[in-house]
């Protein structure tokens, strides 16, 4: 079967969801309760001593935005209902992609591996840390249809040398904690938990090391008996109450800052977003945050062209602005990559009195609840008219 399609996104996470939404409508979705946190406490684990942060407001208060917390269910949820069930395809799975010139534009081949090939105008990859568009933006076309196999332009993501594991816990009869962020650092390991609502919150361990077993039970075992297990009773309380099925593990991974400086993000009319461009370890809690950024100013580039084109899409002009989305969001995307790995380097760092001067005496007492300012981004406005003017539009998974 083969099909022809104005947009094709690969990937129905947040960056992939949010970016099909901004060019089907041009607007927001609907209003979701986000909790908020003012304030947050850092328990030092092995001196027993707690700090208390006041977490700054962005515009120095004049928005009142906070750390805001939102299930990652709830937000794709209400991403997914903006969208007509036929622009959603799932359990599809990317084989292969090609470039060919039809009636004088390149447009984007993408070959499935259930048989489907999919012919598209614009190809944006928002496909995860191990994107296979990522991938192919740093291959070279010999001719033929050939591509040599090495990446040129676009740096693979890297380890960090940690690793995380992130869950749900439920509390039935409700949790009884204050809107708080609560954490707890030891040498090489950082936990921590905030609720999400009066019965739910999410936590975390983050913990040099790569080794975990794939069970959830026994990754729940061993948080509770290894890595945690002089931690304080409220942490041990919220990680006996995991939903399993939420929990995960993962080794985590980052993209270079200067690979995203110098890298090839974009070719043509394709491009990445989220994870497929800034893989980034969770020290600033700007993975899905920086998605959305990505989403406003790639919808906002790609709007603009088309509205500046009466409603169609031409494809230089496509490609200049997808170039210009690209060049707008390099630097972005580094500083936050480069601020998230210095944080976890920071707050994992070890129990040498240097690293606990630096941890305890400048990060937590100074930066610490400066972070969500300087992480707050306006990113402009989308445009009023999108690609849900037209007759046809694409969201493949």
């Amino acid at each position: 079967m083969e099909m022809m399609e104005d947009v094709v996104i690969v990937g129905a996470g947040i960056a992939g969801l949010a970016t099909a939404v901004a060019l089907k409508r041009g607007c927001g979705v609907r209003e979701i309760r986000r909790a908020k946190s003012h304030r947050g406490y850092v328990t030092n684990v092995s001196a027993g001593d707690v700090q208390q942060v006041h977490f700054r407001m962005a515009n120095n208060g004049g928005d009142g935005q906070g750390i805001r917390t939102v299930h990652r269910k709830v937000l794709l949820e209400a991403l997914a209902e903006e969208l007509p069930v036929d622009s959603i395809q799932f359990s599809s799975k990317l084989a292969v992609i090609e470039s060919e010139e039809q009636g004088g534009a390149s447009i984007v081949v993408i070959h499935l591996e259930d048989g489907t090939t999919i012919k598209s105008t614009v190809l944006i990859g928002c496909d995860g840390v191990n994107s296979v568009v990522a991938r192919w933006l740093g291959l070279v076309k010999i001719g033929g249809g050939a591509y040599l196999g090495i990446l040129t332009g676009l740096a693979e993501p890297v380890h960090s040398g940690r690793s995380a594991v992130r869950g749900l816990a439920v509390f039935s009869q409700g949790h009884g904690f204050k809107q708080e962020v609560h954490q707890f650092v030891d040498a090489g390991k950082r936990a921590g938990f905030v609720p999400l609502n009066d019965r739910e919150l999410y936590w975390f361990l983050t913990y040099n090391g790569d080794n975990m077993p794939g069970d959830p039970e026994q990754i729940q075992k061993q948080v509770l008996e290894k890595y945690a297990e002089k931690f304080p009773s409220s942490y041990l309380d919220v990680v006996r109450h995991a939903d399993l099925s939420t929990l995960t593990w993962a080794s985590l991974k980052f993209r270079q800052p200067w690979g995203i400086i110098f890298g090839k993000l974009s070719k043509g009319n394709v491009t990445v977003a989220g994870d497929a461009m800034h893989p980034m370890t969770p020290d600033l809690g700007q993975g899905g945050g920086s998605s959305l950024e990505d989403t406003v100013v790639l919808g906002r580039h790609i709007g603009n062209s088309f509205i500046n084109n009466g409603g169609l899409i031409v494809p230089g002009d496509m490609a200049k602005a997808i170039d210009d989305y690209v060049k707008e969001r390099r630097w972005r995307a580094a500083f936050l990559v480069t601020g998230s790995y210095l944080a976890g380097w920071v707050q994992l760092g070890g129990d040498k009195w240097w690293v606990k001067f630096l941890r305890d005496g400048i990060f937590y007492k100074y930066l610490f609840g400066r972070i969500s300012g300087l992480v707050h981004k306006d990113c402009g406005k989308l445009p009023a008219m999108s690609f849900g003017d037209m007759d046809h539009s694409g969201k493949k998974d």
